[in-house]
């Protein structure tokens, strides 16, 4: 069975809802039996590409939330992080940036065969020591952190090799429904937006297996039975 999401490495909500489904499928029966595949669904488009912005001021510009109203909203989303086990989880004290080169890497290092390990490395260097993951430099620390040829990614990046594909991961969830990330699609079937707990996660998980799976047969034993020929008489004693 496969799992898909699609997240934003900058959304807080991404990374702890990556989290959850991890959980999840760690929890579920039949876990050996799931691949779960990260996509990119890149929303920082509009932020600029050669500098980073801070969250606060990236809060105030875009949305007008500022003040209180900006630490409640983070503070809240960094200690549900922290009571499943992401700590530490920085949100309000981090910068923003355009995310386009570094879905860009992800999609090189997924077809390197880093699909989970590089999501789980941005994720871990963004949230988790609040740092930047945007510049050249940024992205081949992490494919050293990897162990990803640097050269090789130096020129899949400078070459812009991955952006056709990293538009269509987008184009491909806004056509299942999705409208912001996380995304999250089991089996091919089942959509599901915003970060999840993991216990709904795991139920879902095991819906679809269910469903997909047809029921084992067992013999009748010698139970009456109707069938097209017509029905069997009980066996007798």
């Amino acid at each position: 069975m496969r799992v898909e999401i699609w997240a934003e490495i900058t959304c807080p909500w991404c990374g702890l809802g990556a989290h959850r489904l991890h959980r999840a499928v760690e929890r579920f029966e039949h876990a050996e039996r799931v691949e779960v595949v990260h996509r990119s669904f890149p929303l920082g488009g509009g932020f600029p590409a050669d500098r980073t912005v801070g969250v606060r001021e990236a809060l105030r510009s875009n949305h007008g939330i500022g003040g209180d109203e900006a630490e409640a909203a983070t503070r809240h989303i960094e200690e549900l992080a922290a009571s499943e086990g992401l700590s530490p989880y920085r949100v309000l004290d981090n910068q923003v940036a355009n995310t386009d080169r570094t879905h860009e890497f992800l999609a090189h290092a997924s077809a390197e065969g880093r699909n989970r390990s590089a999501w789980d490395a941005v994720f871990r260097a963004y949230f988790g020591r609040a740092q930047p993951v945007f510049a050249l430099d940024d992205l081949l620390e992490l494919a050293d952190e990897l162990n990803l040829d640097r050269a090789r990614t130096r020129q899949a990046l400078v070459e812009r090799r991955y952006d056709s594909q990293v538009r269509a991961d987008a184009r491909r969830a806004r056509q299942l429904g999705a409208t912001g990330a996380p995304f999250i699609l089991v089996d091919g079937r089942y959509g599901v937006p915003g970060a999840q707990d993991s216990e709904t996660l795991l139920g879902l998980l095991r819906t679809a297996w269910d469903e997909s799976r047809p029921a084992t047969a067992v013999p009748a034993g010698g139970a009456p039975v109707c069938e097209p020929a017509g029905c069997a008489a009980p066996a007798r004693d």
